[in-house]
């Protein structure tokens, strides 16, 4: 949610008036608004659905066993977006919008937009990996980038909007004081020596996964910080094993819920990041030069940890070729060398400053932004009404 909330801002921050649409607990849990005049949330309620947990606002409060009645009931969510854009179209103030810009799960969104004659522009954040992987596939044999060929196969334009990084001050605020306990422990800690571990919110460990993590911190004998989902079908009791707090409280810590990510890569005595990979997290790390212990789980992670192992910003975790676990032997040694050995650690260093180099480049990623607005204005000057990808 957070990276289309930054486009909202910056496209805010240039005096273009803004709604940003999600459900309510989401709009609950945003940052201050930079640009509070020029940016309005708009709530959408998720319809209920029967045998949906009470209270689901994302795919993050569904067991992965119901995320079909999920889907369900965001399909449900096309009938009140057709209300409020059809307000919306028929104000009399003279602010019909000129753009919709929708998430690309939100698949009903173009057809509602061009039934009201606003064009619509899907923001696909997995376009990237999809190109690299047309790129690799030689019967396809495209002329150049394989952003020409879906040009020229989808006959609509697309237009790179760069990685879409957090301001350093992006994230919520925590309401329960979860924050400023997080800092003091890291202010108690020596520089560059926390790993700072954090799997995402989409997928939970499994209880056996949890230990075996939890177990190869204990091993690599690093200084932690570990900011752990509840893993499925756990209990209080069973989510870590018996004695590990015990044993790792002098040098670790493990947070059971919100953490203030940003805050904490920013942080002066984090030296790397345990994470999944998933997108916005990798941009997060990089933003502040941190090497990386790569754990995927699903879907673009695989391909992402690839990518980073391959520029040697860091080690993946060694997984078994049948099933694909890990094990805390694997998981100890990589945080050991990413961690703790000076000669690896200096090569995964190096090299994630360079990356650190791109990725925080403020400058560079307004100059995607300014472009997406040009391209905007022209297509819409033009007099096309149609899907912009």
């Amino acid at each position: 949610m957070l990276p289309y909330l930054e486009l909202a801002e910056r496209l805010a921050s240039r005096g273009h008036c803004m709604s940003f649409v999600s459900r309510p607990r989401n709009l609950v849990r945003l940052p201050p608004r930079r640009h509070a005049v020029d940016l309005v949330a708009a709530a959408l309620p998720l319809p209920r659905v029967e045998g949906l947990p009470d209270g689901t606002n994302s795919t993050n409060d569904v067991p992965y066993d119901k995320s079909d009645l999920y889907w369900k009931a965001f399909d449900g969510l096309a009938a009140p977006f057709v209300e409020l854009l059809g307000t919306a179209c028929a104000d009399n103030e003279g602010t019909m919008p000129d753009w919709v810009i929708a998430d690309c799960f939100h698949h009903r969104a173009a057809t509602i937009a061009l039934d009201h004659k606003v064009p619509c522009a899907m923001l696909l954040q997995i376009a990237a990996m999809i190109a690299a992987f047309a790129q690799s596939c030689s019967e396809w044999e495209p002329e150049a980038f394989p952003v020409a060929v879906a040009v020229a196969v989808l006959g609509k334009p697309l237009v790179h909007l760069g990685l879409l990084p957090l301001s350093p001050d992006g994230g919520r605020r925590s309401c329960d004081g979860g924050e400023d306990a997080t800092v003091r422990w890291l202010d108690a800690q020596p520089t560059s020596l926390v790993v700072y571990v954090a799997l995402g919110s989409e997928v939970p460990l499994s209880v056996q996964q949890a230990h075996e993590l939890a177990l190869g911190l204990e091993l690599a004998g690093a200084r932690f910080l570990w900011a752990l989902r509840k893993p499925s079908g756990a209990t209080n009791e069973d989510i870590l094993p018996p004695c590990f707090r015990e044993c790792t409280h002098d040098h670790g810590l493990v947070i059971m819920g919100w953490v203030p990510q940003m805050t904490v890569l920013a942080h002066a005595v984090v030296g790397a990041f345990l994470t999944h990979c998933g997108r916005n997290s990798l941009i997060e790390g990089l933003m502040f030069g941190h090497p990386v212990v790569m754990l995927p789980i699903f879907g673009d992670q695989w391909p992402n940890a690839c990518a980073m192992e391959g520029m040697k910003v860091g080690l993946q975790v060694a997984r078994d070729e049948d099933d694909g676990s890990f094990d805390r032997e694997g998981l100890g040694s990589v945080v050991r060398a990413v961690m703790l050995e000076e000669e690896a650690r200096k090569v995964f260093v190096t090299n994630a400053l360079k990356m650190q180099e791109i990725v925080a480049d403020r400058n560079h990623h307004e100059r995607y932004i300014d472009e997406f607005i040009r391209q905007l204005r022209s297509y819409t000057t033009d007099g096309n009404s149609s899907t912009y990808n």
